[in-house]
């Protein structure tokens, strides 16, 4: 059993206890990790369309000078297509921790086609493309700019995630709507 299936598990078995908490409480059940659902199309097409509403959100911001939350728009349209696949695939997440190690583990299992350096992009780690060609961690730099006081992200910056968007979005379309 490999590390990323094994944090899939821990995933499926956190949203479980909390859901079976809330029961136990009788609230509203809410939960921080993955449940098993059977496969939503229409849920997975709804996150593509918000995926693609965040990517046009994210070129607005810069076009009127507020690139900062650019950064933001540009996260949320890529964590989309993640959950547009969960989706797909019989999964709803309540955690962005646990969406990324499903869809690693949907990768891992030969389910989907997606390049690593999507994954990599929302894993903390010190990756710059500088350093290594690599493209930095979305996550980071959505905390950086969220969080801290830059207000300017770059024209190659915007551009580079531009694209990656785009790139993202149509592969998530070729996994949602393949048989």
């Amino acid at each position: 059993m490999s590390q990323t299936s094994k944090q899939v598990d821990w995933c499926l078995n956190k949203a479980k206890k909390e859901i079976e908490e809330c029961n136990k409480l009788k609230i509203r059940p809410r939960h921080r990790g993955l449940i098993k659902i059977d496969p939503n199309i229409e849920k997975a097409k709804e996150h593509i369309e918000k995926a693609e509403y965040n990517l046009k959100s994210a070129l607005d911001f810069s076009k009127t000078g507020y690139s900062d939350w650019s950064i933001s728009a540009f996260f949320y349209s890529l964590y989309h297509c993640f959950l547009s696949i969960s989706y797909k695939f019989g999964y709803e997440s309540g955690n962005q921790s646990c969406t990324i190690s499903l869809i690693e583990f949907l990768k891992e299992e030969g389910k989907i086609d997606v390049d690593s350096k999507f994954i990599k992009m929302f894993k903390y780690e010190d990756i710059t493309k500088e350093k290594d060609g690599s493209i930095e961690s979305i996550i980071e730099m959505r905390e950086d700019y969220t969080y801290g006081t830059k207000k300017d992200a770059s024209k190659e910056k915007i551009d580079e995630f531009t694209f990656l968007c785009k790139e993202l979005i149509e592969k998530t379309k070729k996994i949602v709507f393949e048989k």
